[in-house]
Protein backbone atom coordinates (compact mmCIF):
# COMPACT_ATOMS: atom_id res chain seq x y z
CA UNK A 1 0.00 0.00 0.00
CA UNK A 2 2.74 2.45 0.90
CA UNK A 3 4.25 2.05 -2.54
CA UNK A 4 0.97 3.30 -4.05
CA UNK A 5 1.30 6.54 -2.11
CA UNK A 6 4.02 7.66 -4.50
CA UNK A 7 1.60 7.42 -7.43
CA UNK A 8 -1.07 9.27 -5.44
CA UNK A 9 1.17 12.26 -4.73
CA UNK A 10 0.47 15.63 -6.37
CA UNK A 11 1.88 19.12 -5.87
CA UNK A 12 -0.25 22.25 -5.99
CA UNK A 13 1.39 25.06 -7.95
CA UNK A 14 0.28 27.79 -5.52
CA UNK A 15 3.66 28.01 -3.74
CA UNK A 16 5.17 28.95 -7.12
CA UNK A 17 3.07 32.12 -7.12
CA UNK A 18 6.11 34.31 -7.87
CA UNK A 19 7.24 32.12 -10.77
CA UNK A 20 5.90 31.25 -14.21
CA UNK A 21 4.00 28.07 -14.99
CA UNK A 22 6.94 26.83 -17.08
CA UNK A 23 9.19 27.13 -14.03
CA UNK A 24 6.74 25.11 -11.95
CA UNK A 25 6.45 22.41 -14.62
CA UNK A 26 10.23 22.13 -14.88
CA UNK A 27 10.43 21.84 -11.09
CA UNK A 28 7.89 19.00 -11.21
CA UNK A 29 9.96 17.28 -13.90
CA UNK A 30 13.10 17.51 -11.78
CA UNK A 31 11.17 16.12 -8.81
CA UNK A 32 9.60 13.30 -10.89
CA UNK A 33 6.07 14.50 -10.06
CA UNK A 34 3.44 13.36 -12.56
CA UNK A 35 0.24 14.65 -10.89
CA UNK A 36 -0.39 18.36 -11.29
CA UNK A 37 -2.72 20.46 -9.13
CA UNK A 38 -2.96 23.58 -11.25
CA UNK A 39 -3.68 26.70 -9.22
CA UNK A 40 -5.67 29.15 -11.32
CA UNK A 41 -3.91 32.45 -10.72
CA UNK A 42 -1.10 34.67 -11.96
CA UNK A 43 1.50 33.87 -13.24
CA UNK A 44 0.17 30.42 -14.12
CA UNK A 45 -3.27 30.55 -15.69
CA UNK A 46 -5.91 33.17 -14.92
CA UNK A 47 -9.14 32.79 -16.90
CA UNK A 48 -9.84 36.51 -16.59
CA UNK A 49 -7.11 37.16 -19.15
CA UNK A 50 -8.74 35.22 -22.00
CA UNK A 51 -11.95 35.01 -23.95
CA UNK A 52 -13.38 31.54 -24.60
CA UNK A 53 -11.36 30.77 -27.71
CA UNK A 54 -8.14 32.22 -26.31
CA UNK A 55 -8.61 30.22 -23.10
CA UNK A 56 -9.07 26.99 -25.04
CA UNK A 57 -5.87 27.62 -27.00
CA UNK A 58 -3.90 28.45 -23.85
CA UNK A 59 -5.23 25.46 -21.91
CA UNK A 60 -4.51 23.05 -24.73
CA UNK A 61 -0.95 24.37 -24.87
CA UNK A 62 -0.61 23.58 -21.16
CA UNK A 63 -2.20 20.15 -21.57
CA UNK A 64 0.04 19.14 -24.50
CA UNK A 65 3.17 20.36 -22.72
CA UNK A 66 2.28 18.27 -19.68
CA UNK A 67 1.40 15.25 -21.81
CA UNK A 68 4.79 15.40 -23.52
CA UNK A 69 6.35 15.18 -20.05
CA UNK A 70 4.06 12.32 -18.98
CA UNK A 71 2.25 14.66 -16.55
CA UNK A 72 -1.45 15.26 -16.06
CA UNK A 73 -3.65 17.86 -14.34
CA UNK A 74 -5.50 15.87 -11.68
CA UNK A 75 -6.99 18.89 -9.90
CA UNK A 76 -7.81 22.39 -11.06
CA UNK A 77 -7.84 24.89 -8.19
CA UNK A 78 -9.14 28.27 -9.36
CA UNK A 79 -8.25 31.13 -7.01
CA UNK A 80 -11.46 32.01 -5.16
CA UNK A 81 -10.55 32.43 -1.50
CA UNK A 82 -9.94 36.13 -1.89
CA UNK A 83 -11.22 39.16 -3.79
CA UNK A 84 -13.20 39.49 -6.05
CA UNK A 85 -15.14 36.24 -5.47
CA UNK A 86 -17.57 35.08 -2.83
CA UNK A 87 -20.23 32.36 -2.81
CA UNK A 88 -21.84 33.89 0.30
CA UNK A 89 -21.82 37.61 -0.49
CA UNK A 90 -24.82 39.75 0.41
CA UNK A 91 -24.43 41.28 -3.08
CA UNK A 92 -26.25 39.20 -5.68
CA UNK A 93 -23.99 40.39 -8.49
CA UNK A 94 -20.93 39.11 -6.62
CA UNK A 95 -22.51 35.68 -6.18
CA UNK A 96 -23.55 35.60 -9.83
CA UNK A 97 -20.01 36.50 -10.93
CA UNK A 98 -18.56 33.82 -8.65
CA UNK A 99 -20.89 31.08 -9.88
CA UNK A 100 -20.12 32.01 -13.50
CA UNK A 101 -16.42 31.94 -12.65
CA UNK A 102 -16.78 28.37 -11.35
CA UNK A 103 -18.75 27.32 -14.40
CA UNK A 104 -15.88 28.64 -16.49
CA UNK A 105 -13.43 26.76 -14.23
CA UNK A 106 -15.36 23.52 -14.84
CA UNK A 107 -15.18 24.06 -18.59
CA UNK A 108 -11.49 24.96 -18.36
CA UNK A 109 -10.72 21.84 -16.34
CA UNK A 110 -12.27 19.64 -19.01
CA UNK A 111 -10.10 21.23 -21.70
CA UNK A 112 -7.10 20.39 -19.53
CA UNK A 113 -8.28 16.78 -19.41
CA UNK A 114 -9.20 17.09 -15.73
CA UNK A 115 -12.57 16.29 -14.14
CA UNK A 116 -11.89 17.65 -10.63
CA UNK A 117 -12.38 21.31 -9.59
CA UNK A 118 -11.53 22.59 -6.13
CA UNK A 119 -13.65 24.87 -3.94
CA UNK A 120 -13.93 26.18 -0.41
CA UNK A 121 -16.53 28.27 1.41
CA UNK A 122 -14.48 31.45 1.57
CA UNK A 123 -15.34 33.98 4.26
CA UNK A 124 -18.61 35.86 4.61
CA UNK A 125 -18.79 39.38 6.14
CA UNK A 126 -18.23 38.71 9.82
CA UNK A 127 -20.54 41.55 10.88
CA UNK A 128 -23.55 39.95 9.17
CA UNK A 129 -25.65 37.04 10.47
CA UNK A 130 -23.71 33.85 9.80
CA UNK A 131 -26.80 31.79 9.08
CA UNK A 132 -27.86 34.06 6.24
CA UNK A 133 -24.37 33.87 4.71
CA UNK A 134 -24.36 30.10 5.20
CA UNK A 135 -27.60 29.71 3.30
CA UNK A 136 -26.28 31.79 0.41
CA UNK A 137 -23.12 29.66 0.29
CA UNK A 138 -25.15 26.44 0.22
CA UNK A 139 -27.35 27.78 -2.57
CA UNK A 140 -24.31 28.84 -4.60
CA UNK A 141 -22.57 25.47 -4.28
CA UNK A 142 -25.79 23.70 -5.23
CA UNK A 143 -25.85 25.67 -8.48
CA UNK A 144 -22.16 24.98 -9.11
CA UNK A 145 -22.64 21.26 -8.44
CA UNK A 146 -25.67 21.13 -10.72
CA UNK A 147 -23.57 22.52 -13.55
CA UNK A 148 -20.69 20.19 -12.69
CA UNK A 149 -22.99 17.16 -12.73
CA UNK A 150 -24.12 18.01 -16.26
CA UNK A 151 -20.46 18.11 -17.28
CA UNK A 152 -19.46 14.94 -15.35
CA UNK A 153 -17.07 16.94 -13.16
CA UNK A 154 -16.44 16.43 -9.44
CA UNK A 155 -16.30 19.40 -7.06
CA UNK A 156 -13.82 18.85 -4.22
CA UNK A 157 -14.26 20.96 -1.07
CA UNK A 158 -11.99 21.61 1.90
CA UNK A 159 -12.59 23.10 5.32
CA UNK A 160 -10.73 26.29 6.27
CA UNK A 161 -9.18 27.76 9.39
CA UNK A 162 -11.13 30.26 11.55
CA UNK A 163 -8.90 33.14 10.48
CA UNK A 164 -9.74 32.32 6.86
CA UNK A 165 -13.47 31.75 7.19
CA UNK A 166 -16.52 32.05 9.40
CA UNK A 167 -18.40 29.36 7.48
CA UNK A 168 -16.97 25.86 6.90
CA UNK A 169 -14.11 25.41 9.38
CA UNK A 170 -14.83 22.16 11.26
CA UNK A 171 -15.90 18.59 10.58
CA UNK A 172 -19.37 19.39 11.87
CA UNK A 173 -19.56 22.31 9.44
CA UNK A 174 -18.50 20.01 6.60
CA UNK A 175 -21.11 17.41 7.54
CA UNK A 176 -23.88 19.99 7.68
CA UNK A 177 -22.80 21.72 4.46
CA UNK A 178 -22.61 18.48 2.49
CA UNK A 179 -26.00 17.38 3.81
CA UNK A 180 -27.63 20.65 2.78
CA UNK A 181 -26.01 20.80 -0.66
CA UNK A 182 -26.93 17.13 -1.15
CA UNK A 183 -24.99 16.50 -4.36
CA UNK A 184 -23.32 13.30 -5.48
CA UNK A 185 -20.59 15.27 -7.27
CA UNK A 186 -19.45 17.10 -4.10
CA UNK A 187 -16.46 15.34 -2.51
CA UNK A 188 -14.23 15.98 0.50
CA UNK A 189 -10.68 17.27 0.76
CA UNK A 190 -9.22 17.03 4.25
CA UNK A 191 -6.90 19.97 4.87
CA UNK A 192 -4.67 18.62 7.64
CA UNK A 193 -3.72 22.10 8.89
CA UNK A 194 -7.33 23.23 9.34
CA UNK A 195 -8.14 19.81 10.79
CA UNK A 196 -5.40 20.11 13.40
CA UNK A 197 -6.43 23.66 14.32
CA UNK A 198 -9.90 22.30 15.09
CA UNK A 199 -8.40 19.45 17.15
CA UNK A 200 -9.84 16.85 14.80
CA UNK A 201 -8.41 13.68 13.28
CA UNK A 202 -8.32 11.98 9.90
CA UNK A 203 -10.11 9.01 11.46
CA UNK A 204 -13.06 11.23 12.34
CA UNK A 205 -13.38 12.39 8.73
CA UNK A 206 -13.28 8.86 7.37
CA UNK A 207 -15.81 7.66 9.91
CA UNK A 208 -18.10 10.61 9.09
CA UNK A 209 -17.87 10.51 5.28
CA UNK A 210 -16.49 7.09 4.34
CA UNK A 211 -13.71 6.37 1.87
CA UNK A 212 -15.85 6.95 -1.22
CA UNK A 213 -16.63 10.56 -0.31
CA UNK A 214 -13.06 11.61 0.55
CA UNK A 215 -11.15 12.35 -2.64
CA UNK A 216 -8.03 14.21 -1.54
CA UNK A 217 -5.82 15.29 1.34
CA UNK A 218 -4.09 18.67 1.51
CA UNK A 219 -0.85 17.37 2.95
CA UNK A 220 1.70 19.67 4.59
CA UNK A 221 3.07 20.49 8.00
CA UNK A 222 1.72 23.04 10.46
CA UNK A 223 1.11 26.52 8.97
CA UNK A 224 1.40 24.88 5.54
CA UNK A 225 5.14 24.40 6.08
CA UNK A 226 7.25 21.88 4.19
CA UNK A 227 7.03 18.33 5.50
CA UNK A 228 9.03 17.94 8.70
CA UNK A 229 9.37 21.66 9.44
CA UNK A 230 6.32 21.86 11.68
CA UNK A 231 4.85 19.79 14.49
CA UNK A 232 2.03 17.82 12.86
CA UNK A 233 2.16 13.99 13.21
CA UNK A 234 2.53 13.47 9.47
CA UNK A 235 3.69 9.86 9.64
CA UNK A 236 0.68 9.08 11.81
CA UNK A 237 -1.54 10.72 9.18
CA UNK A 238 -0.04 8.56 6.44
CA UNK A 239 -0.46 5.43 8.56
CA UNK A 240 -4.13 6.34 8.97
CA UNK A 241 -4.53 6.73 5.20
CA UNK A 242 -3.01 3.29 4.82
CA UNK A 243 -5.40 1.91 7.45
CA UNK A 244 -8.40 3.18 5.49
CA UNK A 245 -6.95 2.01 2.16
CA UNK A 246 -7.09 5.57 0.84
CA UNK A 247 -6.79 5.66 -2.93
CA UNK A 248 -7.30 9.38 -3.50
CA UNK A 249 -4.93 12.27 -3.99
CA UNK A 250 -2.22 13.19 -1.48
CA UNK A 251 -1.73 16.79 -2.50
CA UNK A 252 1.26 18.77 -1.22
CA UNK A 253 -0.04 22.24 -0.39
CA UNK A 254 3.11 24.02 0.75
CA UNK A 255 1.73 27.52 1.03
CA UNK A 256 3.65 29.89 3.24
CA UNK A 257 5.37 33.05 2.02
CA UNK A 258 8.67 31.94 3.58
CA UNK A 259 8.99 29.49 0.67
CA UNK A 260 8.02 31.83 -2.16
CA UNK A 261 11.60 32.72 -3.05
CA UNK A 262 12.64 29.09 -3.54
CA UNK A 263 9.56 26.90 -4.00
CA UNK A 264 11.53 24.21 -5.81
CA UNK A 265 13.63 23.57 -2.73
CA UNK A 266 10.47 23.38 -0.59
CA UNK A 267 9.25 20.48 -2.73
CA UNK A 268 12.67 18.78 -2.76
CA UNK A 269 12.81 18.79 1.05
CA UNK A 270 9.19 17.67 1.38
CA UNK A 271 9.79 14.74 -0.95
CA UNK A 272 12.85 13.68 1.02
CA UNK A 273 10.66 13.45 4.11
CA UNK A 274 7.76 11.81 2.27
CA UNK A 275 9.94 9.16 0.64
CA UNK A 276 11.31 8.07 4.00
CA UNK A 277 7.82 6.89 4.88
CA UNK A 278 7.60 4.82 1.71
CA UNK A 279 10.78 2.90 2.42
Amino acid sequence: MKSNFKNQLAVMSVQYVHYTLDYYIESMRKNSIKNIDLWGGLFHYCSLDYNEEEAKEKLLQIKYKLTDLDMKVVMYTPETLNYPYSISSCESKTIERTINYFKRAIDDALILGCDKVFINSGCAPRNLPREESWNRAVDSVKKICNYAQKKNVTIVMEQLQPYESNLVVTLEDMKRFFKEVNSDVLKVCIDVVAMAVSNETIEQYFEAFGTDKIYSIHFCDSNHYILGDGNLPLKEYLNTLEKYNFKGLIDLEINDSIYWENPHESVVKSLEYYNLFLM
